[in-house]
């Protein structure tokens, strides 16, 4: 059992690397969880609804929701699969709450505070390709959320360089090079751990 979850800013390319991820390790004979946040769930849902309306709630409030969402998460599916044995890969964790709540303006331990109840990754990984190729990535999209602006995106993106330095066992990939050298990085990181 293992909890491998990939962080990193909009645009990084989490989505994709964790289904390769999971593709490579389900090759290799392991079974394995796919999962995301937000989630599919009905707060997930809620959530995903809201980010694409035209207003948001408070920041507490709506980083309280990505915490109610998480724990109904790590209930339903997480914690059933951990206990199976299941390799767990998740795109974004507590650690997006803390990221983007702090760029909202939010109390950093506070959300540290409200996070940690939840289990505490195996393996972490920050996709951190250079700030111009996120939002390369990011203004070629059809629809984008309320948090897909370039201010806002500029301090997410300085709050998980700063996460970085404060938690040298993340696993930093720059994913600006072609997928499959990125996916190699990844599965070559996946491999030592």
């Amino acid at each position: 059992m293992l909890l491998i979850v990939l962080e990193g800013p909009d645009g990084a390319g989490t989505t994709k690397h964790s289904a390769l991820l999971a593709e490579k390790l389900r090759a290799q004979g392991r079974d394995v969880v796919l999962t995301a946040e937000p989630t599919d769930g009905p707060i997930g849902e809620h959530i995903r609804s809201m980010l694409k309306g035209n207003h948001l709630p408070d920041p507490k409030a709506i980083q309280l929701l990505f915490c109610a969402d998480r724990a109904d998460h790590v209930a339903r599916v997480i914690q059933p699969a951990l206990d199976a044995g299941k390799t767990v890969i998740t795109d974004r964790y507590a650690l997006s709450t803390i990221v983007y709540g702090s760029a909202q303006g939010l109390d950093k331990e506070w959300l540290r505070s409200v996070n940690a109840v939840f289990p505490k990754p195996d393996v972490m990984f920050l996709l951190l390709p250079p700030y111009a190729v996120c939002a390369e990535r990011i203004g070629r999209r059809a629809t984008k959320d309320q948090f897909e602006v370039d201010v806002f995106q500029r301090k997410v993106y300085a709050e998980y360089e700063s996460e970085r330095a404060r938690s040298p066992e993340m696993i930093l990939v720059d994913s600006s090079d072609a997928i499959e050298q990125v996916a190699e990085n990844i599965w070559k990181s996946i491999s030592r751990s």
